[in-house]
């Protein structure tokens, strides 16, 4: 997996948020994402990075949460992607895609975000991980 070097890819816009570890902030996340994309110009990459953002949050509530603990979303627009970051405390376990039986409910989550992200990858914290997506962009907009 390729590594994001901020020093390399010069950041265009930037936005982090931090959430309450509850379902809820799955959602907010996912339509804050939406629209942050669209309003930095690149409305056809806003429905990707936002179910990337909802899978990415989801697995953080899911598998990540330490009681009293947020989790933290990135975005980041340079001139080629769109860089999505997820951070949660709990660093022990690093996700991994899986193949869920047919009739599982759950774990295609890495799936998706595998299927829609040019690269993604985790990143250890001191406390906790940071996993993160990015979406290619085939044209930018000239600001």
């Amino acid at each position: 997996m390729a590594v994001f070097h901020p020093s390399s890819a010069a950041v265009l816009k930037e936005d982090k948020l931090d959430y309450t570890p509850f379902p809820s902030s799955v959602s907010l996340a996912r339509r804050r994402t939406a629209r942050l994309v669209g309003e930095w110009g690149h409305p056809g990459a806003a429905g990707d990075a936002s179910l990337i953002v909802s899978e990415l949050a989801g697995n953080a509530l899911l598998h990540g949460r330490v009681l009293g603990r947020l989790f933290r979303v990135h975005l980041m627009l340079t001139a080629s992607v769109v860089r999505i970051e997820v951070s949660d405390a709990r660093g022990e376990q690093c996700p991994e895609p899986r193949s869920p039986a047919g009739d599982e409910q759950f774990g295609r989550g890495l799936l998706i975000v595998d299927a829609l992200a040019a690269r993604w990858g985790v990143t250890p914290r001191t406390v906790g991980k940071t996993v993160w997506a990015e979406i290619g962009l085939g044209r930018t907009r000239s600001d």
